[in-house]
């Protein structure tokens, strides 16, 4: 179960990243059921698998933070046995896992509290928490108009409006990545989710800075949703993930490089709210 969450994980096949932080939290489970000859060994094992779900895909904070808080609480249990070092890590999974989907129903509805009837958004990507927040404001009462853009060249934008295709109350638009400057002079708000904010910058799936700047440039504000689990001070270093050129391009490159960057880098002056479970705030 492991080797195979971090296969998924890196593969990057799991789009949500609280849901890659909580799949990855229940992957450890599967330690529960090996024996080990002492306390020491438990700790080595678990230590050694939580850092493989942690390399599988670095960038994620949100995965990163809450596997090394798994390891941190049982360690700092100092458990007499191996049983009660187990015991010590299923309850720690249970409460990251708790404590991620608590943090993400509760941004989802903090920003459902911002969306107005009659508005028209923007959204790129797929982000589980934006799709949650459109559909708890149209369920609501709000009727929305939402652009979604592509996000190539994964199309994970696609699987956005398929979802909200499904909505009562909203009208969506699948537009390409480079018409978003296009629309954006129609659009009432930018909301997009987010893979962490670490210091200034907000990082997110590519194409997010271009977005946030037009968007600044047509004074349309831009609104992050997420947990703050995701909003990171120091300690975390962000490492981007550079996917395979066959993403891009059927036949092999001749002649020339393909650059197919998973993530950019958005400064957090562009964005004029970020959104988590405990409230809204500015940047």
């Amino acid at each position: 179960m492991i080797d195979e969450t971090a296969e998924e994980i890196r593969s990057m096949r799991t789009h949500s990243s609280s849901v890659v932080a909580a799949k990855a939290a229940h992957a450890l489970e599967e330690l529960l059921a090996r024996e080990y000859p002492s306390i020491e060994a438990y700790l080595r094992e678990l230590e050694h698998n939580s850092s493989a779900l942690r390399r599988a895909n670095p960038s994620h904070a949100s995965l990163v933070t809450t596997q090394r808080e798994i390891v941190e609480t049982v360690r700092s249990a100092d458990p007499a046995s191996v049983e009660a070092a187990k015991a010590r890590t299923e309850g720690a999974i249970e409460e990251v896992v708790s404590t991620i989907e608590t943090a993400k129903h509760g941004a989802a509805e903090e920003t459902a509290d911002l969306l107005r009837d009659g508005e028209t958004i923007l959204t790129h990507d797929y982000s589980t928490t934006v799709l949650e927040s459109l559909e708890a404001a149209a369920r609501d009462g709000a009727h929305l108009e939402v652009y979604v853009t592509e996000a190539r060249p994964r199309h994970l934008g696609r699987k956005t409006a398929r979802v909200l295709g499904e909505i009562d109350r909203i009208e969506t638009t699948l537009i390409v990545d480079s018409a978003a400057g296009h629309y954006l002079e129609d659009v009432d708000r930018v909301l997009l989710g987010m893979d962490c904010i670490v210091d200034d910058t907000l990082y997110n799936r590519v194409g997010t800075y271009p977005i946030a700047a037009t968007a600044a440039d047509c004074e349309v504000p831009v609104a992050v949703a997420g947990s703050s689990a995701k909003i990171v001070e120091g300690g975390f270093r962000f490492e981007n993930d550079f996917r395979p050129p066959s993403e891009v391009i059927r036949e092999p490159p001749d002649g020339f490089e393909v650059g197919n960057p998973a993530y950019d880098a958005t400064p957090t002056r562009l964005l004029d709210t970020v959104i988590t479970e405990t409230g809204t705030q500015t940047p």
